[in-house]
């Protein structure tokens, strides 16, 4: 069902490009401590996990998985603060780095993409196995929330109590179209000149041989590099066929896992309209939509000096009925 968030924002951040920034400003100096596993994956490539503490194959306490989002990682500002959330509550925190974004480059051409689940149902199973005793959580933030529908909606008999997608592009196309316009533009540049480097990076490896470098250095936007990389190094026609099969929103109606999705109509990532356009939802989904908060951001607080991240109280808040 739709329902309206209980977000209010801080009456100095009612802007939705101030909630976005502001967010990673307050957290720019914040770090959590984490102990990294490495999983190898069937394929022959890995991904690299950041876990709050060690635990036993007999750990009861409940963990959380946290998915990231484009080119984020664990010291990403939202993903520090939401592991440190997850501890504070006395659970256990794992986040899992897709391929390529823990700092170390993955060592196949395949890379991750909104619509790539196998990574995540491979170490779904890993966890299943080796914590049989310990409920489950899941979180997914922009990029990763599209993953984790994906995921979800494929999955019905999956591991987890529960499930929460954050500010997530459910409408891929209509999303690249967005973020092309206007201030956004600046996150773009941001992102695709970290996609850029990681690509390069590939490339001098001799994992993208097929890639033309010069041509990479032109790229500007979300979509043309979608259409030059992503597309096809994973095995899509071309962009428009990787939004259309990768997209979350269409499969929302399958998901059967106790969900929360939390969108804010100002995200300046996100078009509004697509990304709502859903129709009817199963009575497992929340979808909850505010005014304002920006991309991840959702800041309140009276108090500019001590900011108040609402998702990691409204996170845990929802888990609790589950866990």
């Amino acid at each position: 069902m739709f329902t309206k968030s209980s977000f209010s924002p801080a009456w100095w951040l009612k802007n939705a490009h101030l909630q976005t920034i502001a967010a990673k400003f307050f957290r720019r100096g914040y770090t959590i401590d984490t102990t990294n596993e490495t999983l190898e994956l069937p394929d022959g490539d890995f991904v690299d996990l950041a876990w709050t503490e060690k635990v036993s194959s007999t750990c009861s306490r409940p963990i959380v998985v946290v998915l990231h989002g484009l080119e984020g990682s664990k010291n990403s500002h939202y993903a520090k603060g939401m592991l440190s959330a997850i501890k504070a509550q006395g659970w256990v925190g794992v986040l899992m780095h897709f391929r390529g974004c823990s700092g170390r480059p993955n060592r196949m051409a395949k890379s991750y993409h909104s619509g790539q689940t196998c990574d995540v149902d491979y170490f779904s199973q890993y966890l299943a196995s080796s914590y049989p005793e310990a409920k489950k959580a899941i979180v997914g933030f922009s990029l990763g929330g599209n993953v984790l529908t994906k995921y979800l909606a494929e999955q019905k008999q999956n591991i987890y109590q529960v499930a929460c997608v954050i500010c997530a592009p459910l409408d891929l196309s209509s999303c690249s179209n967005r973020i092309n316009r206007g201030f956004s533009r600046v996150y773009q540049k941001y992102l695709v000149d970290m996609l850029r480097t990681s690509t390069i990076e590939k490339i001098n490896a001799n994992l993208l041989s097929n890639i033309d470098r010069n041509h990479l250095k032109k790229v500007r936007s979300i979509r043309d590099f979608d259409q030059m990389v992503t597309a096809p190094v994973n095995g899509f026609r071309d962009a428009n066929d990787y939004y259309q099969q990768a997209s979350g929103r269409d499969v929302l109606k399958q998901i059967t896992t106790p969900c929360l999705i939390i969108h804010a109509s100002d995200d300046p990532f996100l078009c509004h309209e697509n990304t709502t356009a859903v129709g009817a939802l199963p009575k497992e989904i929340t979808f909850e939509v505010s005014t304002r908060g920006g991309h991840v951001g959702f800041i309140g607080g009276k108090n500019p000096f001590k900011p108040r991240f609402w998702l990691e109280q409204r996170i845990p808040e929802f888990f609790k009925r589950y866990l």
